[in-house]
């Protein structure tokens, strides 16, 4: 038996249902349990599952949520103000204060779920430190010997 992440586990090759990891990601959940919460804080991941162990501190989520939010709340502010300038006449001081608000709501609220899916995605896929293997990168041997 190996010991990961404070957890025991018979066999760390199995295979990791990615769909139900970011799902329970999205849902704020350990990926590995969906018993723990993921965050401590707004997007503040807790370093280790309450409930399972399961260390979630070596995650990388970086810059794909931000990313993630962009496209998605970009798609629904264009579409949104393209529809609405259809069939409503606005000045474009009032555009501006119906879509910035719009803007910031959404992106301050997908952050979280976007966030935890991309932690779950991580989790599934032994990303990062999540399979057990380290994250040192390896110094490689040279490939041939100094013939002098």
């Amino acid at each position: 038996m190996l010991e990961f992440g404070g957890k025991t586990s018979s066999n760390e090759n199995e295979p990791r249902d990615t769909a139900r990891a970011v799902k329970r990601g999205l849902l704020g959940k350990c990926p590995h349990c969906g018993e723990g919460k993921l965050f401590r804080a707004f997007l503040k991941p807790v370093d280790a599952c309450a409930s399972c162990g399961e260390e979630m501190l070596h995650h990388r989520a970086d810059d794909f949520p931000p990313y993630l939010a962009i496209f998605i709340v970009g798609h629904i502010v264009v579409a949104g103000f393209m529809a609405t300038d259809t069939w409503l006449v606005l000045e474009s001081w009032q555009h501006l204060m119906i879509w910035i608000p719009v803007t910031v709501i959404l992106t301050l609220l997908l952050l979280p779920p976007l966030k935890g899916g991309v932690i779950g995605l991580q989790w599934a896929l032994r990303m990062h430190g999540f399979g057990g293997e380290s994250e040192e990168p390896m110094l490689a041997e040279p490939a041939y010997e100094d013939a002098r």
